[in-house]
């Protein structure tokens, strides 16, 4: 009978270290290799064939090794380091036993895994994501252009006229020269970054419409193009998740805490699920209470019992629920099956 062998590579920025096991958990060999995929084949080729799965750290640079070795013909999986937890108690640990821990679980089939988003649409969503950083800088030199204005003549900048205005027009706002030339720079980054940022959602809108149910997330209250775009490129495979708890626990749009005696002892991790996903759907939320009347009244009823920031994180569990129907079924936004609470009330 074949054996079946188990590997895994504990990641670091400038090198790898390989450990190999067999079925029965007996170390076979292990190496530190720099982050060279040519050499990281050389030394799993001859457990090739005999190969369970490559179990490979996630850590920020991962894409090369786990897409690399999967184009190769290897079967990886991309652990996840949040959810493993080596013995507290051990003696010495270093990077040849972290990388057979992570063989180990392989093994015996306890290995906690992460998504491994599709290559291709990787960088479409990478490139959304840098969207965001940039709106960010923008907004800064936005507010930045208005605080200059407001502290000099004592009036408020139009953020209508602010946006209208180019950068020759600002250097008139002001008689003191360096004052002209921080007005000019700022317009002139400011208009870079329109650019830019009109540049990116042009490219990922061409391929986030052609992504099944994107068109439908339009239907949910406070879901635009933008946060559309979002919540699809970031979900991935929506068939991951089973229910619309656990992809609204992905979304970090369920309370983090730990209860005993209905006591509360502490908060789990908070950090754990998307961040993007997590910023969509509270956007999505300030939205929806603002324009959709049904949202509007939810809310209110649920602020007047807690407070108007956890109202406005729950009405983004709602929709992150809803949103999890949509995309998995096909269907478009169901009001009456989002409120039938309120329905049931008039």
């Amino acid at each position: 009978m074949r054996k079946t062998i188990c590997a895994g590579i504990d990641l670091h920025g400038n090198n790898v270290m390989i450990g190999v096991v067999d079925e029965k958990g007996k170390r076979l060999k292990h190496q530190k290799l720099p982050c060279d995929l040519e050499r990281i084949d050389n030394f799993l080729h001859p457990w090739k064939e005999q190969l369970k799965s490559v179990a490979v750290e996630s850590t920020y640079n991962w894409y090369w090794v786990v897409d690399g070795l999967r184009n190769r013909g290897y079967p990886v999986q991309l652990a996840n380091p949040g959810a493993m937890q080596q013995y507290s108690g051990i003696k010495h640990a270093d990077d040849k036993n972290d990388a057979f821990f992570l063989a180990e679980l392989q093994r015996l089939n306890i290995l906690p895994t992460g998504y491994i988003y599709d290559p291709a649409l990787r960088p479409v969503r990478d490139l959304l994501r840098r969207r965001m950083g940039l709106v960010r800088q923008r907004t800064a030199l936005l507010l930045s252009f208005k605080s200059l204005y407001a502290r000099t003549t004592g009036q408020t900048m139009p953020l209508v006229r602010l946006k209208a205005m180019s950068p020759e027009e600002s250097k008139g706002l002001y008689q003191h020269q360096d004052n002209c030339l921080i007005a000019c720079l700022h317009k002139q980054h400011i208009d870079h970054l329109d650019q830019s940022i009109g540049l990116i959602e042009k490219r990922v809108l061409s391929c986030a419409r052609k992504l099944p149910r994107y068109e439908k997330l339009m239907s949910l209250p406070g879901v635009g193009r933008i946060l559309g775009m979002t919540i699809r490129m970031e979900t991935g495979e929506i068939n991951r998740f089973k229910t619309p708890g656990q992809f609204a626990s992905y979304c970090r749009t369920v309370e983090a805490k730990r209860l005993s005696n209905n006591k509360k002892k502490g908060e789990n991790n908070t950090k754990c699920g998307n961040r993007y996903l997590a910023w969509a759907f509270v956007e999505a939320a300030n939205f929806a209470k603002r324009y959709d009347e049904d949202c509007r009244r939810w809310f209110d009823r649920k602020s007047a019992k807690t407070n108007k920031i956890l109202a406005t994180k729950a009405l983004g569990c709602k929709l992150a629920k809803v949103a999890w129907y949509v995309m998995s079924q096909g269907g478009l936004y169901d009001r009456e099956r989002m409120f039938a609470q309120l329905k049931r009330e008039k």
